[in-house]
């Protein structure tokens, strides 16, 4: 078998396999390469001294046994055990659903999580959005502090678990998605700088030193985690990658790293026969980042829409603290902005940020699809001090209001897990650091950023306790009784009107009508479709006009009426409905059974 490492500052580099070492020797024409060849089989662990050191895990592991610290292990990609073949799902008309190995279930593995995938599939949802697999130290934890972007964690299930999972997600019909992290590794852990330049301090980022994508020696970091992206969508049959806070990849050079990115992916569709996408989380509001890259842009193919949460946040809440106060100024303003344009902030002055902020999105260049919707998110939940998630914060019928704008509006829409039953159990920030100073660090730390916005110590969950963790994972006896089994029904007529009418995923900012007033009431009309919501305590009248004296009420949350000839709907109190217009008779097109819009 290969062995090859890039170690450019070593004098000698020597693999150590299965307690045997050999030297390994310069490869030709590969600055900074060392190869050698050795007997070993699938599981053999092995690793990499450098000038005479202990053996460090490979940089290119894919499985870290004894976690971070340890030896790496042989995978065999070619040996996995797949089942079914796949040929992919694309994002355009999607419906994702993020979840987190770890809390998704008590057991928190890959197994049981697939247990419970046909939920996900009765749901109606086209694709599972895993949160960080890569290995990390101790059992529990977000993931973010991944520190092998190649391996998967193994108390997750390790290869062959992500390969079980994935495999039976296929075979219920839904795609899979990873979220990735190439801005940062994790503080413990982490032994790349022992062999190269992965990082410079040419940038310095809140996780410290940037990850060097422009220093020298970025030609292969650059390389690295390219190559881990395509190992994740090729070895382990992925459809998609989320790529965590790419605003805080530093790269000042002439092509950007998420374009070169961006062109391997498209690639590998090409190669594969499979759609494959990438997905951005981007703080800059910046439509460069999902413009195709023939026309300048970064080229990936969609990214999360924080504004249109934090406006519809605000509507539903009231809150107006840090950076809600912009959009609770005039919510319904921004929801309205966010529904027709995308971002609220699009060059305008942001009070929290104390400057202008964005850029504005040209409708008629950028497909809705490209922009995700969503009413809560790990981020949006768990990092409130408390980890509350809406059902704690808003009535039933809100939760209702919610689920109908996300799911009619043009983006592709996203659920946070549990979102669709009204799930009880909090989301909270939870780690396993085995590092007793680092533990203690992060605790303090928690307990400092939320003092300054009047929490006392004690009402912030301790991140090292196995508590919090517990407390986060999803109850599953819930779905089964009142009142959440009147929510999950309710997502699930959603999901399937949005399936059934081609007006639901027509990718243009198009409305026949669009309406947020400040009482609460929101409408919009798609195709033949009204969607109308009363966010107010007090019913509230909606004159839809005389055309929709005929239309037919297909989902409410409340009992609702159909509106007579003056076209009036009478919308009870934190309620929402979907009417539908009859389709003329003879016409094609978005408003007719079977009509399809084509994507630009």
């Amino acid at each position: 078998m290969l062995f090859e490492v890039w170690a450019p500052h070593a004098g000698r580099v020597t693999l150590h396999v299965d307690g045997r070492e050999r030297p390994m020797a310069r490869a030709a024409g590969r600055p900074g390469w060392w190869r050698a060849e050795e007997p070993a089989a699938d599981g053999a662990r092995y690793g990499f001294g450098l000038d005479g050191g202990a053996p460090l895990p490979d940089p290119r592991s894919r499985r870290q046994p004894d976690g971070p610290d340890g030896l790496s292990a042989v995978v065999v990609p070619e040996r996995f055990g797949w089942r079914r073949e796949w040929t992919g799902r694309p994002l355009p008309g999607a419906v994702l659903y993020e979840l987190h190995i770890g809390t998704f279930t008590p057991e928190g593995t890959f197994d049981a999580a697939a247990a419970r995938l046909p939920h996900l599939a009765h749901l109606g949802v086209t694709h599972v959005e895993l949160m960080p697999v890569c290995p990390f130290p101790g059992r529990h934890g977000w993931g973010y502090d991944g520190v092998a972007p190649w391996a998967v964690h193994e108390p997750y299930g390790g290869p062959e678990g992500l390969v079980r999972f994935v495999d039976a997600a296929h075979g219920l019909g839904l795609g899979v998605v990873l979220d990735v992290v190439h801005n940062h590794l994790g503080p413990s852990g982490n032994h790349l700088p022992a062999f190269g330049p992965y990082f410079t301090d040419t940038h310095h980022t809140p996780w410290g030193p940037a990850v060097n994508l422009d220093a020298p020696g970025s030609d292969e970091v650059r390389a690295y985690l390219i190559g881990s992206a395509l190992a994740w969508l090729r070895d382990y049959r992925l459809d998609g990658l989320r790529l965590d806070a790419v605003h805080a990849l530093c790269d000042t050079r002439a092509e950007h790293f998420l374009a070169e990115l961006s062109d391997a992916v498209d690639r590998l569709a090409a190669h594969t026969g499979r759609p494959l996408f990438l997905i951005a989380e981007s703080d800059r509001n910046d439509p460069a980042t999902t413009t195709p890259r023939e026309a300048g842009g970064l080229g990936l193919h969609a990214q999360w829409n924080d504004d249109f949460h934090h406006a519809l946040h605000t509507a539903l809440t009231g809150e107006s603290a840090g950076y809600y106060a912009d959009f609770a100024a005039d919510p319904a303003g921004a929801l309205a902005a966010t529904l027709t344009g995308g971002f609220f902030h699009a060059g305008g002055y942001s009070s929290f940020r104390g400057r202008s902020h964005g850029r504005p999105l040209d409708p008629c260049t950028t497909p809705a699809y490209r922009l995700l919707g969503y009413a809560q998110t790990h981020d949006q939940v768990g990092n409130r001090a408390r980890g509350d998630r809406l059902t704690a914060l808003c009535p039933p019928g809100r939760l209702a209001c919610a689920a109908a704008l996300v799911l009619c509006a043009p983006f592709t829409p996203m659920l946070f897990m549990g979102e669709e039953w009204g799930a009880t159990t909090p989301w909270q920030y939870f780690t396993d650091h085995t590092d007793p100073h680092l533990a203690e660090a992060v605790r303090e730390g928690r307990r400092r950023e939320f003092a300054a916005h009047g929490w006392a110590a004690g009402e912030v969950p301790d991140p090292q306790d196995p508590a919090t963790r517990e407390r986060s994972c999803l109850d599953w006896s819930e779905p089964d009784r009142p009142p959440h089994t009147e929510l999950l029904h309710w997502y699930r007529r959603l999901i399937a009107l949005r399936r059934a009418e081609p007006a639901l995923t027509d990718p243009r900012w198009k409305f026949r009508a669009l309406t947020a007033r400040p009482d609460g009431v929101v409408h919009f009309r798609r195709g033949r479709c009204h969607v109308a919501v009363n966010l107010g305590v007090r019913p509230a009248e909606l004159r839809l006009g005389p055309e929709a004296g005929g239309a037919e009420v297909v989902a409410a949350w409340r009992p609702v009426a159909p509106p007579g000839p003056s076209g009036v709907l009478l919308l009870p109190a934190e309620s929402a409905a979907v009417l539908r217009l009859p389709s003329p008779a003879g016409v094609a097109g978005p408003d007719a059974p079977g009509g399809r819009w084509k994507v630009a």
